[in-house]
């Protein structure tokens, strides 16, 4: 009998954005934040976790074919311990089913997108660790239950358990009991709520979001200005979000955008995430919002350069045209929505951006995706690993 489970689990990429900890080890944050899940089909991560008595003493974990130390008291760590907590607690109550919770674990993880480059990948990562082992351990918790272990794995993780439109609220317990993932609205509820990806860069950033953060906490004066109109726009974006309100979706995940990358900037050293290319493509929606006479994209960028660009399906067809001819990409881009491009607006003002466009390549390439589901149990012959217990990439 093989004790496993392979689960996926997608990427979320925040209109109101998480940044900083008041707490460090529980990984509690300053203030609330908002996602939209991405669609699997296009951005996921991809775990299997097997536990057998066989296997040598000491758990393992290999990232994308390359092993990863499980260092105790470390995030990974954590997270396997309390979800291990929890299999025992099943176990004490029968003790019928196998003792996996005392097995040893072998977990083979695999991004199909680039790792820490701006896109997620701490957050699909953990959370597909976190939904895996829920299913080996057939444990009874809720996706929000189980957001309290990925959130001490990686803050944004606890969105990643959900699909659709997420909030992770700040909560007050010091305890974090209180600081989890719910669901604000279903994919289904606005599923013609598109996303561009301009991937800008696909090297590791030159600031970690988690030494980031907390510079930021302990030095900039703007911080506490956020922290005090960030539960307004949760409000106004949840509002935005059930009224199906693009305009005011859009605005309100712009400014957050912006907000966030000035507490950054007013941060001692200062971090720069953002580059020209980065300010070219918020140039280029600006403009196109003004050309158009009406908001029909948003821009915005986590901690990295590469952009985000939301907008409803109807008006993808203007913006990738728009992308395409101010950023040449060196990648051929394959729409998976096989999207015809449109023109400019009538009175786009090319000089805004750049008027002989970015020379090809300055955004590498371009992922088009769309609202999506939350974690996935896949069968087993999308299993990562052999009957050894180590990756199939690896034998």
């Amino acid at each position: 009998m093989v004790y496993e489970a392979t689960t996926s689990a997608p990427v979320n990429i925040a209109c109101i954005k998480y940044w900083g900890k008041r707490d460090t080890k529980l990984i509690l944050p300053t203030n609330s934040s908002l996602s939209v899940t991405l669609d699997q089909d296009h951005l996921r991560s991809t775990t299997t976790s097997r536990a057998d008595p066989s296997f040598e003493a000491g758990d393992k974990l290999w990232l994308n074919g390359k092993e990863d130390v499980i260092k105790e008291g470390g995030r990974l760590w954590v997270c396997i311990k309390e979800m291990r907590a929890w299999r025992k607690e099943l176990e004490e109550k029968d003790s019928t089913g196998p003792p996996l919770s005392s097995w040893p674990l072998r977990i083979a993880s695999y991004n199909n997108f680039p790792t820490a480059a701006g896109l997620a990948s701490s957050a699909s990562g953990l959370a597909c660790l976190v939904a895996s082992l829920s299913k080996l351990y057939a444990l009874p918790q809720t996706p929000s239950q189980l957001s309290l272990i990925a959130r001490q794995g990686s803050g944004s993780a606890c969105r990643s358990l959900f699909g659709g439109f997420v909030a992770w609220r700040e909560g007050s317990d010091p305890s974090g009991i209180d600081s989890l993932a719910e669901e604000v609205a279903p994919r289904d509820h606005w599923p013609e709520m598109h996303a561009l990806i301009c991937v800008v860069s696909d090297a590791k950033k030159g600031t970690s979001s988690t030494s980031g953060m907390q510079r930021t906490v302990e030095t900039s004066s703007l911080l506490k200005n956020r922290l005090e109109v960030v539960p307004g726009r949760m409000g106004a974006i949840s509002k935005a979000i059930q009224e199906k309100d693009f305009e005011s979706f859009a605005r309100i995940t712009m400014i957050d955008s912006n907000s966030f990358h000035a507490v950054c900037l007013d941060t001692s050293p200062p971090i720069f995430y953002l580059n020209d290319v980065s300010r070219a493509i918020i140039a280029l929606v600006e403009e196109l919002n003004r050309a158009s006479g009406k908001v029909i994209a948003a821009y915005t960028f986590d901690a990295g350069p590469n952009a985000v660009i939301y907008a409803l399906e109807e008006n993808m067809p203007v913006i990738i045209g728009a992308v395409n001819r101010f950023f040449p990409t060196n990648e051929e881009f394959e729409d998976p929505f096989k999207t015809q491009t449109k023109d400019l607006p009538e009175g786009f003002d090319v000089r805004v951006v750049r008027e002989g466009g970015w020379e090809k390549g300055a955004v590498k390439g371009l992922i088009h995706t769309r609202v999506g589901d939350g974690p996935r149990t896949l069968g087993e012959e999308e299993s990562l690993l052999n009957d050894q217990g180590v990756p199939k990439t690896l034998a």
